[in-house]
């Protein structure tokens, strides 16, 4: 058996500590108010937070500037002089690509709260001085000055790397941008499962119900009985008190809105469609199951 060892305790605790700093609290909020601002039309943050994809994007895009600075780095310790230009060229991009990565971490990142919201600024500032370095190491190179470009390449690489880890923790360990309506809804409503009376449906009024312990909200619009997961997939907001309006529902968290016919999102920061449910009724009673 593997234990966590010495060194993932330090790390542990280090990051702990992170979650626990409060002195960044407040400028915190003032750019994550900004960044809203700037994200606030449906276009731009669906783009930014992968609604599109059909799942978070700045996972993906975190691979771009990893990938051409150790690439870079890599050909400066192996490659000789033929190989200058070649690292330069992947530093740059690195570079070039690091700007988007920010955009879309930045996205994430202001719908976060907590613990998530503060290491979250420390993984941003790492990055910003991941990026610096590799900007001076770009200078350096581009002025003649090879060795200090190198030196700078390293480091910032250096600090990128620590700063993953910071990413993956907030990924791995407190779920940010992972599904939040649950894994299993396919298995564990995969049979019809009576979730309500049909005289507790009011047309038009959402009604929270419970099916093999997953959550659900029913809808009755008209001759339409609408059923979805009840837990937002960004992060797990109760949809049975969002805003329902021309066939969709807007989370009271963060404002992800899906099309409550089939779960698909129109507005992110969700990035995941939410799981939708067949409905019946039979007796009186309504029935659901995964769709």
């Amino acid at each position: 058996m593997v234990s966590q060892g010495r060194s993932g305790k330090v790390l542990s605790e280090v990051v702990s500590g992170l979650e626990q700093t409060r002195a960044f609290d407040g400028p915190g909020e003032a750019v994550s108010g900004i960044v809203q601002k700037l994200t606030a039309r449906d276009t731009v943050k669906s783009v930014l937070s992968g609604s599109w994809l059909g799942h978070a994007l700045h996972p993906l895009m975190t691979d771009l500037p990893i990938g051409f600075w150790t690439s870079g780095v890599t050909l400066d310790l192996v490659g000789g002089e033929d190989a200058e230009a070649g690292a330069d060229l992947l530093v740059a991009l690195g570079n070039l690509s690091a700007l988007g990565t920010a955009a879309t971490g930045l996205a994430d990142w202001s719908d976060s709260f907590g613990p998530e919201k503060r290491l979250g600024i420390w993984h941003g500032l790492a990055n910003s001085a991941g990026l610096a370095l590799m900007t001076g190491s770009m200078l350096a190179r581009k002025s003649g000055a090879r060795g200090l470009g190198r030196a700078l390449g390293f480091a910032g690489l250096g600090v990128a790397s620590a700063s993953a880890y910071l990413g993956g923790h907030l990924v791995y360990a407190r779920g940010m941008g992972v599904q939040h309506a649950g894994f299993d809804i396919d298995q564990a409503v995969s049979d019809w499962t009576d979730v309500a009376a049909e005289s507790d449906l009011v047309d038009g009024k959402p009604l929270k119900v419970s099916a093999a312990d997953v959550t659900v909200v029913l809808l009755r619009q008209g001759g339409d009985l609408l059923a979805l997961a009840g837990m937002c997939t960004h992060a797990g907001g109760p949809l049975d008190e969002g805003a329902f309006k021309d066939g969709c529902v807007t989370c009271p968290w963060h404002g992800s809105r899906f099309e409550l016919a089939d779960g698909s999102v129109q507005r992110g920061p969700a990035s995941i469609p939410q799981p939708t449910f067949q409905t019946r009724v039979r007796n009186g009673r309504v029935e659901v199951r995964a769709a």
